[in-house]
């Protein structure tokens, strides 16, 4: 019937290779939820794909593999300030998929936030906090390849000014 949604949607990568990819497998992310809602994409569009100009294949087809995994998830709550969050809850599924380079994972990261998939960033990341947790700034630059571009000096002083969030 002309105006009905399709099942199925088209996702084109910036590099230019298309996915298609069931509806409530994608509607995770809402800023393709928001494109289908808003905009009317999907509807009488025919074969267009949706480009995504921030998200390459490679990435692209991780985050598919993602949502198709947890498409029959409940919504995650709504971010609450005052509830400590826990970088251990992270299924036996999710850890084994997130076994990747780290250039790899900050990528999903870029990807879960800018099509805006909760469930997707708070993985990622917990996953960042997990390989950032019980170190210290030594070996966090040694494991990011950060560059201390601190004097000493500067150094010392940013520890004063962050005394009060250290652990005791």
């Amino acid at each position: 019937m002309a105006g009905e949604r399709p099942s199925k949607i088209k996702l084109q990568s910036s590099d230019g290779e298309i996915f298609e990819v069931e509806l409530d497998v994608i509607r995770q992310s809402q800023t393709i939820d928001t494109m289908l809602n808003d905009l009317g994409i999907g509807k009488d569009d025919g074969d267009e794909p949706v480009p995504l100009s921030n998200v390459n294949a490679a990435i692209l087809k991780k985050v598919i593999q993602w949502c198709t995994y947890h498409k029959d998830d409940p919504p995650p709550p709504q971010d609450d300030d005052n509830k400590e969050k826990n970088s251990e809850d992270i299924s036996s599924w999710d850890a084994e998929f997130l076994k990747v380079d780290q250039g790899t994972l900050f990528e999903l990261i870029l990807a879960a936030n800018y099509l805006d998939i909760k469930g997707l960033l708070d993985v990622t990341c917990k996953t960042v906090a997990n390989m950032i947790k019980g170190k210290t700034p030594e070996e966090i630059r040694k494991t990011f390849n950060i560059i201390n571009d601190f004097t000493p000096a500067e150094e010392e002083q940013v520890r004063k000014e962050n005394e009060w969030c250290e652990e005791k």
